[in-house]
């Protein structure tokens, strides 16, 4: 079972890498029109600050999928089933994977915790198509079990083409509740430590910023780059598990597309 859901997290790991080529399709895609399926295979590297203290960065160099038709998208680490549209107003269901678990050896700060597993989330999205930006509203509550938290996203992008290069700078604004901030972040009685106090969770507000580059080497072919950071609520930075709060992240690759 262990060796299964490691190769688990590395395949949706790899899919993960696909988001940021995945947000075009998805601009394009959402308007309630006729789609033909469209698949994309390649490769990426994504390099990830975490908020842990003395965890240091996440390196990877995967594998990415992409797939996206009129009734079903995957992206990144999100599969959505396309409900229609209504005027500029599309709707989804949405389940979506997340590593954000971590083992009592994964860095000095942790060791005597828990395990913190990672999650399965299940809910809805909507996303508003204005002449100005793509504004998106996402609710997911924690299918696993693991946390029993739920998340509210709002969000914000708009892309502008030059040549063969598009830029999107996006921003997004994550609300979690305590149950969520409290299973990752907070510290058990049982789990107190000379260097870790106990800490109760509650529920916060998290912030990012970045921006997305997308260069078409011909029409099937492309690299992209996403540079974010995010801003961590009050409600994590108290944690005693945590020494920073804001934390970059970078992903690039090369899909080809079918």
């Amino acid at each position: 079972m262990q060796r299964y859901q490691s190769v688990l997290r590395i395949i949706v790991l790899g899919v993960s890498m696909a988001g940021a080529a995945a947000a075009q399709a998805q601009e394009t895609g959402d308007a309630g029109k006729t789609q033909e399926p469209t698949w994309g295979l390649g490769i990426g590297v994504g390099v990830q600050r975490s908020p842990y203290r003395d965890f240091g960065n996440k390196t990877r160099a995967l594998p990415v999928i992409l797939y996206n038709s009129e009734h079903f998208r995957v992206a990144g680490t999100t599969a959505d089933v396309k409900l229609g549209s209504v005027g500029s107003f599309d709707f989804t269901l949405r389940a979506k994977y997340s590593d954000e678990g971590y083992k009592s050896g994964d860095a000095s700060v942790l060791n005597g915790m828990d395990e913190r597993k990672d999650g399965f989330w299940l809910g809805a999205s909507a996303a508003w198509r204005t002449p100005f930006a793509r504004l998106t509203l996402e609710w997911l509550k924690d299918a696993s079990g693991n946390s029993g938290g739920q998340t509210v996203k709002l969000g914000a992008e708009r892309g502008f083409t030059s040549g063969r290069v598009k830029f999107t700078p996006h921003l997004g604004v994550a609300w979690m509740n305590s149950d969520y901030v409290d299973y990752y972040y907070g510290v058990k009685q049982s789990e107190v430590a000379a260097t870790r106090a106990a800490y109760s969770g509650k529920s916060t507000t998290n912030a990012s910023l970045g921006l997305r580059t997308d260069y078409s080497l011909t029409a099937a072919q492309s690299l992209f780059l996403d540079l974010s950071v995010t801003h961590y609520g009050s409600a994590i930075t108290d944690s005693p598990l945590v020494d920073r709060s804001t934390s970059p992240s970078l992903r690039l690759g090369y899909i080809y597309k079918f």
